[in-house]
């Protein structure tokens, strides 16, 4: 069964903390990560390999462990992808029985929609905005 590729990057990564600030201040001091200060993760710079003129970003990104961002799942954690065609890809999984949150939303940053995997971890899909 060939299975067309819908993931074309790696958004994100998306995780709880216990005390976020002591965590970015780590990351920041061991690993040198220059977090923003206003939300205090990181957007890693890219170009793709076979249009280099494409430019995108993963982002690095510390949640408190209350959020509830990530629910139904009740993981730490959430993988964010970027997609081509949000709006395609979700009504293709939800055809194959993947469940689709209803929810979507679009803002200056992309539209995003979210799935969950067959071990119940959510999944951001992210469509970025034209032209960024």
């Amino acid at each position: 069964m060939k299975t067309k590729q819908r993931v074309t990057g790696i958004g994100g990564i998306f995780f709880k903390s216990k005390n976020t600030k002591r965590l970015q201040t780590w990351y920041k001091k061991h690993l040198g990560l220059p977090l923003d200060p206003v939300w205090g993760g990181w957007a890693f710079h890219w170009r793709g390999v076979q249009n280099p003129k494409k430019k995108s970003y993963t982002v690095w990104s510390a949640f408190e462990a209350t959020t509830d961002y990530f629910k139904p799942s009740k993981k730490d954690f959430m993988f964010n992808f970027q997609v081509k065609n949000l709006r395609r890809v979700l009504a293709e999984l939800k055809k194959e029985g993947v469940w689709v949150d209803e929810k979507t939303e679009e803002s200056e940053f992309g539209k995003f929609g979210w799935i969950m995997d067959c071990e119940g971890n959510r999944i951001e899909l992210w469509e970025p905005p034209k032209g960024k």
